[in-house]
């Protein structure tokens, strides 16, 4: 595990256990977005979209950023990703780890549905027989080649997104 995650706290952990929560994270990745832009691009009641929305700013999953003119001269809230969801572990053990793994594929699958079949890049599977340490040095590995590519920002690059996940096999 990067040494730069920290154990995600308790209430930071049940905020990362719903998938409209990581949907509505990683959609703010690529920038500012207001509630009911959120709530369209996501498909989703507005008002839901709202509720999450505060749980996460709440647990500074997401910060204000800034405000606009909207329609019949209301004001927007704008919201924006913190990367904190990046930057914390979720494996210490806390109750709803579970839950969170679940919501990101969850989450992982809609953004798919929403993108099409065409957007898939690439895919991998691979089934392993590995001692418990050597599945420690698959994680880290793979955590480190993430971390790294996490930290870059390519000026008109192409947006992506990766789902790993390694998991014991019945």
């Amino acid at each position: 595990m990067a040494t730069r995650r920290r154990k995600a706290t308790a209430a930071e952990v049940r905020a990362l256990a719903h998938p409209l929560r990581l949907r509505i994270i990683r959609a703010l990745y690529d920038g500012p977005a207001s509630n009911k832009e959120l709530a369209g691009r996501l498909h989703e009641d507005p008002a839901t979209v709202f509720y999450h929305v505060r749980t996460l700013t709440k647990t500074g999953f997401l910060k204000r950023a800034g405000t606009r003119p909207g329609a019949r001269g209301s004001v927007e809230k704008l919201y924006a990703s913190t990367g904190k969801s990046w930057r914390i572990s979720v494996d210490s053990g806390l109750p709803a780890r579970g839950g969170v793994s679940q919501a990101m594929l969850d989450a992982f699958l809609a953004e798919l549905r929403d993108a099409g079949p065409d957007s898939i890049v690439g895919t991998a599977r691979l089934a392993l027989v590995l001692s418990r340490e050597r599945v420690g040095e698959l994680q880290s590995r793979i955590e480190a080649l993430l971390d790294e590519f996490a930290d870059t920002y390519d000026d008109g690059g192409e947006r992506v997104a990766v789902f790993y996940a390694l998991h014991r096999r019945a």
